[in-house]
């Protein structure tokens, strides 16, 4: 079974990256390596962010890396929180607190509850071997915000975000429907194509 390294200690992330790949892959991640370095985040996009942690952790493990950047754009905020979604509340900021921030930002603006707040998570990846990026991909999903949270599933900012054509967040959507209309699965559809391309060199 040919093996791929995700670029993350997010278990809710590798979770799903690996739900949505198939059981035919072996995924393992970073949550038990903390010997490893940091990657340093300061590119000025996702799909920037994303070669970066795929590159930093490639340097330092044999095989295929798959690293994500993915956050959410809220038009009335200007594409807030953007590349920093992942701590838009602070650099070691729970889920919950950003939650909590962006909801603080909306309610500033006077015309929040007036208007339909368009949406979008945007997820890049890029797919790393011995320190060079093999394959870059991107992919995104048009929504709107709630104000008030909806469900228990997913993570991040997912109980505030209501996917076109539907009217639960994806909080409230089972996970084999999110895993269908995702940013991050169709970013994940592509990279299983690139993958069984490439086979058998898939190591």
């Amino acid at each position: 079974m040919p093996n791929l390294i995700i670029a993350t200690r997010n278990r809710h992330k590798t979770a799903e990256m690996a739900a949505i790949l198939g059981p035919q892959w072996m995924v393992e991640d970073l949550a038990g390596r903390r010997d490893l370095p940091e990657p340093q985040e300061n590119g000025n996009t996702f799909q920037e962010n994303a070669a970066i942690k795929a590159i930093t952790a490639s340097r330092a493990l044999p095989g295929l890396v798959l690293a994500d950047d993915s956050g959410l754009e809220v038009d009335a905020l200007e594409g807030a929180p953007g590349i920093r979604s992942a701590r838009y509340a602070g650099p070691k900021a729970t889920d919950q607190e950003n939650r909590n921030r962006l909801l603080v930002e909306l309610a500033k603006l006077n015309h929040v509850a007036e208007e339909p707040m368009t949406a979008r998570f945007q997820c890049a990846m890029a797919v790393a071997k011995g320190g060079k990026v093999l394959a870059a991909f991107r992919a995104s999903v048009q929504g709107r915000i709630v104000l008030a949270e909806a469900g228990t599933g997913g993570f991040g900012y997912d109980p505030l975000f209501i996917p076109d054509g539907y009217s639960q967040t994806f909080a409230e959507l089972d996970a084999e429907t999110k895993n269908q209309l995702s940013h991050r699965a169709k970013a994940m559809a592509q990279v299983r194509e690139w993958l069984a391309s490439r086979e058998p060199r898939n190591t």
